[in-house]
């Protein structure tokens, strides 16, 4: 795709994200899940390879930062790969689809998490599996900026460099809120670029809702016996003018009022960003 096709993908999953939240008729975590669209705008449309192939033939992507289920269902509905009809069961009884990613391998959901720090571990780990079985695919992860306060994360993060895993790359989506407040309020590092390269990875720092930026990051040639970290400049609620940088809408409801003003600001962009 060319960057004015995948602005385009990420502003329907953007609208696909309002209608599953109001029509869900609950709280939803919208402002994680919208800081990192543009992000899985480009992995989806671009970066990822084989998708809908077999297991061990397609690149793997884990959402460690579970709480954005929705962005990634919304996705995963604009590429047809969940179905119109089950989108609807989003936050149903017994469905799924719901607050966070439940493992169905079948559709590329490779891991069940909610637990912030076990979606890196797991991706950590089929990364190895691939390097030892000698497969060819690549696994991505997206962590937040919150969970990142947890020692798991840096655990994860260190088996990564330590088993010289070239073949891994985390996206830190750095939009400087989480659930109790602003980041750095609560525990931040300001320095994520320094922290990653001393951890042995090849970083990069970029502009999260830049589409160019992020497919020129997602796009590079890893470096030999090092993972990749992408640290996303990003912003909470992005797309939104009334979620923008509002930690309310970490977690809450869709009134129609709401609702009919976040679509009209949609509607009225002309790309994604």
């Amino acid at each position: 795709m060319i960057n004015n096709e995948l602005e385009k993908l990420a502003l329907a999953i953007r609208k696909r994200i309002i209608k599953l939240a109001y029509e869900c008729n609950s709280n939803v975590h919208l402002g994680g899940a919208l800081s990192m669209v543009d992000v899985l705008a480009v992995l989806y449309g671009e970066v990822l390879r084989g998708i809908g192939e077999p297991y061990e033939e397609r690149d793997k992507f884990v959402l460690s930062k579970g709480h954005g289920a929705l962005a990634l269902f919304a996705t995963l509905g604009e590429l047809g790969i969940i179905s119109e009809e089950r989108l609807l069961t989003y936050l149903a009884d017994g469905s799924n689809l719901c607050a966070h990613p439940v493992m169905e391998p079948g559709i590329g959901i490779e891991s069940s998490n909610g637990s912030l720090g076990q979606g890196i571990s797991m991706a950590v780990g089929m990364a190895l599996s691939a390097k030892r079985k000698k497969r060819d695919y690549r696994v991505y992860t997206i962590i937040g900026n919150g969970e990142s306060n947890e020692g798991l994360v840096w655990e994860a993060l260190s088996s990564a460099a330590q088993f010289r895993l070239d073949n891994f790359t985390v996206i830190l989506d750095d939009n400087k809120f989480q659930n109790d407040g602003a980041s750095e309020q609560v525990m931040y590092y300001p320095n994520y670029m320094e922290r990653l390269q001393a951890f042995g990875f090849h970083t990069l720092e970029i502009d999260g809702h830049n589409i160019s930026e992020i497919r020129k990051a997602l796009s590079s040639n890893p470096l030999r016996n090092m993972p990749t970290a992408i640290v996303a400049d990003t912003i909470k609620g992005h797309g939104i003018s009334f979620m923008e940088n509002n930690n309310s809408w970490h977690h809450n409801r869709l009134t129609q009022k709401n609702y009919e003003l976040a679509m009209k600001e949609l509607e009225e962009q002309k790309y994604g960003d």
